[in-house]
């Protein structure tokens, strides 16, 4: 991290500490904090200030007096407030203090030296232009045609980057720049990409600095009838509340724009659902680490369906298979399948393939990185008209597989091969492929896989901001929106509209399944608050517990499922495993034995009981269970470690003698040759066992680190027979 980028996260560290303070009401503190940081900034701010602290005190002297004050409540919000804008600028004077300029305040100090200053409205009026001379121009046919409609393109792209720079880098806005921000957003010659523009502009400003009249902008947008616009919006809309959920309820404007929202489910379910795709974008470098080493790898491979061992899992942690549909068995299925899932359901699963195709010309102009994507676009145009194999790039480029910022990417990295080449891969493609792209693409289809437009829209956005925030140039002098958590659920100024069953279980489904444990068992614990007491929510509380190692939490929900639910399998599996972790061994005993009068030949069962029986000194009943298990499964390395380890402190070493030799020729390690030697050693065979000790030594590759072994096992030693005198003889020997 640079300097400059390390000074500017001290800076926004220290805003955020004054703003908790504020918002806790912790005025003193607060004003004493500020008093500290503002001596360098000028008058304008510390006269602010004082005025601040010298109303605060007259309330404080009123309340001291008992004074009756109908509007202290209204008066002590407006106080908060006015601190939160003097924190905010600040916050904005500080960093304008650093010698090294970041991007924002270059473009600010640019469009202050333009010779006419622009203004929101006479960037409309020359937008609503290009749609008239774009609307009016007729076909090109000739060059000098072609020239002056791509003159009046660039004009309009210029207009564009000022319209997007002007609206991020500006401070608050005036109640008359609101006005023109509306008319920009009302206007009917407006194009829908460049109010697209206009709404990542006003969401990239909040995300720089809290501005409650683009904050109700956004809210506008939101009711715009077009999706492409309203989505942009809602996303906006969801990233500000995170950002700014202690400070909202301060703003009467906005808490009454909310609370007609509160009053529409559908606004509900869309916030809750652009929620889910922000969590699912936050999976977005695990999924880029499974598609690397997993999927795209045994895609590669192609693997036929083939047996294999299955060796029991000890930790027992498994799904419930009450709660999930059962799949193939081939992997290379299996992997296909998930891939084609991760894609139906809105993951990233294409940021590692374009985030190395981000150094194009086009990206770095800081509006185009959220611009739709549009044929009409100079650069876009211009590639488009010397391109081949139209087809083809027509498919790729209008599929819903890639978000409008990798659609850029792919089609200048396509026009980056030779025209030739273009032509030749265009030509390999039969009709019968270029029918799969476009069936494979019908797939996604929104209405066919259960979703809707607006989903989708909501989606691919929620991409295009993730590529800006990961991959941008200038990303560091930014707060990745990505690096915050998101809890809209638990805000109480959405309570009204989120607070709804339905809205929590979709909400859990997914932490669920992409396994935050923790933040799924406060929204299981509401549920249960909402909904009452289900067996199934028990389970799975249970099981977050679990997985989170609390295991006498996960046993009180285990216990609450089997009352609900008596003597299912998977739950007193679930407790056995619990209090087998604990190393309760008769306690997780009890339950194995009741699930094992439903399951006599499960595996998993089998092994486990066995090994408490082992833990319990019960080795007579532990080794006829790994007996039974050698049967069902008779080319188990892991079984026959059990059977010997049994037969050995039983004190048949014989047949431990027999099923270490099995093991050491399949493949042993060392504590299998350690056990082994104590094996022969105690059958009297004590050249061999000094053997197999020097190879288990090698094997540990430290010999403190074997003889520290060796030393623990001196007990079961005794056990079999061999004095304590030769063991220290042993050790010395070895």
């Amino acid at each position: 991290m640079s300097t400059m980028h390390a000074y500017l996260k001290r800076i926004k560290d220290v805003h955020q500490h004054v703003v908790k303070l504020i918002t806790e009401k912790k005025l003193k503190e607060a004003f004493a904090e500020l008093g500290e940081l503002i001596t360098k900034t000028g008058w304008e701010l510390q006269s602010k200030l004082k005025e601040l602290e010298m109303s605060y005190n007259y309330m404080l002297g009123y309340t001291r007096r008992n004074v009756v004050d109908p509007k202290r409540v209204e008066l002590h919000r407006r106080l908060i407030r006015d601190a939160l804008a003097i924190a905010d600028r600040l916050q904005l004077q500080m960093i304008a203090a650093e010698p090294c300029r970041t991007l924002y305040f270059k473009i600010q100090d640019r469009l202050k030296k333009a010779a006419v200053p622009y203004t929101l409205e006479n960037v409309r009026l020359e937008l609503e232009t290009y749609t008239e001379n774009y609307t009016a121009a007729e076909l090109p046919e000739t060059e000098n045609e072609m020239e002056q409609l791509s003159n009046i393109r660039k004009r309009h792209e210029e207009m564009q980057t000022v319209l997007f720079e002007m609206i991020w880098v500006s401070p608050c806005w005036t109640a008359e720049e609101e006005v023109e921000a509306k008319q920009l957003l009302e206007s009917d010659l407006v194009s829908t990409n460049d109010l697209c523009l206009l709404v990542s502009a006003v969401t990239l400003s909040l995300v720089e600095n809290f501005d409650r009249r683009k904050l109700l902008l956004l809210f506008d947008a939101y009711n715009y009838k077009n999706n492409e616009v309203n989505q942009r919006a809602l996303v906006g809309l969801a990233i500000a509340f995170e950002l700014y959920h202690t400070r909202l309820p301060y703003y009467p404007e906005i808490n009454l724009r909310l609370s007609l929202l509160n009053e529409d489910e559908t606004f509900a379910k869309s916030l809750n659902r652009v929620q889910i795709q922000i969590l699912l974008s936050k999976e977005t470098d695990k999924i880029n680490k499974k598609m690397q080493e997993e999927i795209i790898p045994e895609m590669i491979k192609n693997a036929a369906p083939h047996n294999r061992l299955i060796n029991p899992d000890e930790n027992e942690e498994d799904f419930n298979p009450d709660w999930m549909q059962d799949i193939e068995n081939s992997a290379f299925e299996n992997k296909l399948r998930e891939m084609n899932e991760l894609q139906m359901e809105g993951a990233d699963v294409y940021m590692s393939t374009f985030a190395c195709h981000k150094g194009y010309p086009f990206f770095r102009t800081i509006n185009n990185w959220f611009y739709p994507f549009d044929k009409q676009h100079s650069l876009v145009a211009k590639e488009i008209a010397k391109s081949t194999g139209g087809t083809v790039i027509d498919i790729i480029l209008e599929s819903a597989f890639f978000c409008d910022s990798d659609k850029y990417s792919l089609l200048f990295t396509l026009m980056q091969i030779p025209a030739a080449d273009r032509e030749i891969m265009a030509g390999q493609l039969s009709e019968q492929q270029i029918e799969e792209l476009t069936n494979r693409e019908n797939d996604l289809d929104p209405m066919k896989i259960g979703s809707s437009r607006k989903e989708l829209i909501s989606s691919q956005y929620i991409h295009n901001l993730y590529r800006f925030f990961k991959v941008y140039r200038h990303r560091l002098e930014f707060t990745d929106v990505f690096d915050l958590p998101i809890h809209l659920n638990e805000y109480d100024f959405l309570q009204e509209s989120m607070y709804k069953p339905e809205l929590f279980k979709e909400l859990v489904d997914f932490l669920f399944r992409k396994e935050h444990y923790n933040d799924a068992i406060k929204i299981y614990r509401i549920l249960l608050k909402l909904e009452g007491d289900h067996a199934e929510t028990y389970q799975k509380l249970g099981y977050c517990y679990q997985k989170e190692k609390n295991y006498e939490q996960a046993l009180e929900a285990y216990a609450n499922a089997d009352k609900l639910k008596p003597n299912n399998a998977w739950t007193n599996r679930h407790i056995a495993s619990c209090y087998r972790l604990m190393t309760e061994y008769d306690k997780a005993l009890f339950y194995y034995k009741k699930v094992e009068k439903k399951q006599p030949e499960n595996r998993n069962l089998l092994y486990n009981i066995g090994s408490c029986l082992v833990e319990l000194e019960q080795f007579d009943k532990a080794i006829q269970y790994f007996f039974k298990l050698d049967l069902i499964d008779p080319d188990n390395i892991k079984t026959w470690r059990a059977i010997a380890w049994c037969s050995f402190m039983l004190r048949k070493n014989e047949q431990a003698i027999c099923y270490y030799d099995k093991i050491m020729e399949r493949n042993g390690i060392a504590p299998d040759y350690l056990n082994a030697g104590h094996a022969l050693w105690c059958s009297g065979n004590m050249k061999k066992a000094i053997t197999l000790y020097t190879q288990s030594c090698k094997l540990s590759g430290s010999k403190s680190l074997f003889l520290d072994i060796f030393n623990k096992d001196k007990e079961y030693l005794v056990k079999n027979g061999i004095n304590e005198y030769d063991i220290a003889l042993m050790h010395d020997l070895l």
